[in-house]
C-alpha cells in the first residue's frame, strides 16, 4: 500500500512528530550511546512509542552515517548530532579514495541497520528509515560553499560526486528495506539554497533513481524554505515530502499532485522546544484547521526535534493532534 492509501485509510489525522533525540530523556542515554548502540538506540525509539503513540516512528536523524561509512572525518560530540569535520574532495580523482569501501561493513551502517531490524520485530506502527541525499553527501565530501560554486563552474564533478553518492545510498536503502523499513526518508537540506533547475539537474535526477532502486514508501525532507522547490521535488517520485516551518503549508500542498502527501510543519525550536504546552497545543490546533480541506496531509513537525525538547510539549502536541 502506497503513502496516501495508508493516510487515508487511516482514522482521523495521522499525527508523526519526527522525535528521536528526546527520547534520550526517557532512557537517560547520550546521543553518542545511541549512535554507536543498536539496543540503545532501539529502547530509546520504543520508549518514545510507549509513551506517546505515534503512528509512525523514525529511527534517529543522523548525517554522517554514509559520510563516516566511506571515510570521511566525523566528530562525534556527546549530546549534539555528528559533523563532518573537512570537505577532502576537490577534484574528481579526490573520489577514488572512496571507491573501494563497500558501507553494509561499517560499524554505524550496521548499527543502523540493526536498529530497524528491532524496530520491525517490536513496534506495529509504520517504521521508517532514514538516508542521506546525494546532493547533501556530495556537500560533506566537497564543503558547501565549493558545493554550491561547483554547481554553476564544476558541474562535472558535481555529478560525479552525487553519482558516488548514490552508489552507496542505495545499497544502505534496500538493506534498510530488507531490515524492515516501511518507508525511507531522504534527507537532502543542503538542496535548500539552488534553483529548481540546479536542483533537479544535481539532487532530483538521483533521488529519483534511489527511490527507484527502493521497494518501499519513498520520503524526501528537506529543511528551510523550499516553497520554490515543490513541483520539483514531486517530480523526484517522492510519495511525501516532509517540510520545514517556514513554509506555508496550504500554498504548498496547492502546488502538489494530490497522490503526495504533505508532511509537517509545527516549528521545532520556536514551538515545540521553546514554547509551553499551551503555546504548542494553539498552534498545533491552527495548523489543523489551515489543512482541514486536504486529505493528502500528515501532521508532524517541521525537523527533527531537539534533545532538550520538553517531554510535556510532545505530549501537548500528540494532544492536540488527536483531538481532531
Amino acid at each position: 500500500m502506497n503513502l496516501i492509501d495508508r493516510v487515508i485509510a487511516h482514522p482521523g489525522r495521522m499525527v508523526v512528530p519526527l522525535m528521536g533525540f528526546p527520547g534520550t530523556q526517557l532512557t537517560h542515554s547520550t546521543i553518542w550511546q545511541n549512535e554507536f548502540n543498536a539496543r540503545m538506540q532501539f529502547e530509546t525509539i520504543a520508549a518514545l512509542v510507549d509513551r506517546f503513540k505515534p503512528d509512525a516512528a523514525f529511527f534517529m536523524m543522523d548525517l554522517a552515517v554514509e559520510a563516516g561509512a566511506i571515510g570521511l572525518p566525523v566528530v562525534f560530540p556527546q549530546n549534539e548530532s555528528p559533523t563532518v569535520k573537512h570537505h577532502p574532495v576537490h577534484t574528481i580523482a579526490d573520489l577514488d579514495q572512496f571507491r573501494a569501501i563497500d558501507v553494509l561493513y561499517d560499524g554505524r551502517v550496521r548499527t543502523y541497520i540493526s536498529v530497524m531490524e528491532q524496530m520491525a520485530a517490536a513496534l506495529d506502527i509504520i517504521k521508517g528509515a532514514y538516508v542521506i541525499g546525494p546532493f547533501t553527501l556530495a556537500g560533506l565530501m566537497m564543503g558547501a560553499t565549493e558545493l554550491a560554486i561547483a554547481t554553476i563552474e564544476r558541474r562535472d564533478l558535481v555529478h560525479a560526486a552525487a553519482t558516488l553518492a548514490t552508489e552507496v545510498i542505495i545499497p544502505y536503502g534496500q538493506a534498510l528495506v530488507a531490515a524492515g523499513a516501511d518507508t525511507v526518508c531522504i534527507l537532502e537540506p543542503t538542496a535548500t539554497f539552488i534553483s529548481p533547475h540546479a536542483f533537479d539537474e544535481f539532487s532530483g535526477h538521483y533521488v529519483r533513481q534511489i527511490f527507484e532502486a527502493l521497494d518501499t514508501i519513498g520520503i524526501l525532507h528537506i529543511c528551510g524554505d523550499t516553497q520554490h522547490l515543490i513541483e520539483p521535488m514531486c517530480a523526484t517520485g517522492a510519495q511525501g515530502l516532509s517540510l520545514d516551518a517556514p513554509l506555508d503549508f496550504p500554498a504548498a500542498i496547492a502546488q502538489m499532485p494530490e497522490d503526495v502527501v504533505l508532511i509537517g510543519n509545527l516549528d521545532p525550536v520556536r514551538v515545540m522546544t521553546n514554547g509551553s504546552p499551551a503555546e504548542v497545543r494553539a498552534a498545533t490546533h491552527k495548523l489543523l484547521e489551515d489543512m482541514a480541506p486536504y486529505p493528502n496531509f500528515i501532521l508532524s513537525t517541521g525537523c527533527d526535534l531537539p534533545p532538550e525538547t520538553p517531554l510535556d510539549n510532545i505530549a501537548a502536541f500528540m494532544e492536540a493532534g488527536r483531538a481532531t
